[in-house]
């Protein structure tokens, strides 16, 4: 089984990480051609192209600025505790057991509008660039049109006949995958909450529950499509009303 997940704006570097198992971005060589090109642009070039406030942009203007390989634990950190925002929360995987290390770094992958597609215990350093940014880079006009061919053919390459691909990324980024061009079908899950009595996805409790569920597949050992059926971390089930086709719709 392969998971794909989205990367998040919250980062947390202070925080003491509990393993010294590293390993290196498949395609650093291709974030370093990235950064250049943000080195070029100053913090007011930076807020009007991500939309962020001045100080947000004077910190990744910064961020680009210092911006150095090789990576080491000393001035980067592995992307699966980098991260901070609710989709991590969810998985929490300052508390997974030292023995699920390899099998969640073998089964995750993270798209990433600056280094395309991770591994969950590569090296990073801080950064903001949401794949929908539209930079261009050389004759590439945006990062999906960077990324796209590069990030489906990593993907392809590790996809096995038959394997369940499960696809918990945003729709935002989840975009960088040419879908069709994948050698196996795509299952996404959806999750929604009855709130006044109506059945909806709340965003905060669905990104949360797509960490769970990545957390339920590493605990689990989840490789079919009836054992991930079976999630029912935090009071979801699978609703086989709402569901279609590779479309799996859990509530609560």
């Amino acid at each position: 089984m392969k998971i794909v997940i989205s990367p998040a704006k919250s980062l947390d570097f202070d925080k003491e990480v509990p393993t010294h198992f590293y390993s290196t971005p498949a395609f650093l060589k291709n974030s370093k051609e990235i950064v250049a090109v943000l080195k070029q642009l100053t913090p007011n070039d930076l807020s009007n192209l991500m939309h962020i406030s001045p100080a947000l942009a004077q910190l990744n203007w910064q961020r680009n600025k210092d911006f150095k390989t090789p990576f080491h634990l000393d001035n980067a950190r592995q992307a699966i505790y980098a991260f901070n925002g609710d989709v991590y929360q969810g998985l929490d995987a300052y508390t997974l057991p030292t023995d699920k290390i390899e099998v969640l770094q073998q089964k995750l992958r993270i798209l990433s509008g600056q280094y395309g597609l991770l591994k969950p215990f590569d090296l990073i350093q801080a950064y903001r660039l949401e794949m929908g940014t539209s930079l261009a880079i050389g004759e590439k006009k945006n990062l999906y049109a960077y990324w796209k061919t590069i990030i489906t053919d990593s993907l392809n390459k590790e996809l096995k006949k038959d394997e369940l691909f499960v696809n918990l990324a945003s729709t935002e980024y989840f975009s960088a995958v040419d879908v069709k061009a994948l050698k196996v079908p795509v299952i996404t899950p959806e999750f929604k909450d009855y709130k006044d009595g109506k059945l909806k996805m709340i965003s905060f409790f669905a990104k949360k529950a797509r960490g769970l569920m990545v957390r339920y597949i590493i605990d689990q050992n989840v490789e079919t499509l009836e054992e991930l059926k079976a999630f029912n971390y935090e009071g979801y089930q699978y609703d086989e009303n709402l569901s279609i086709a590779n479309k799996l719709v859990f509530t609560r």
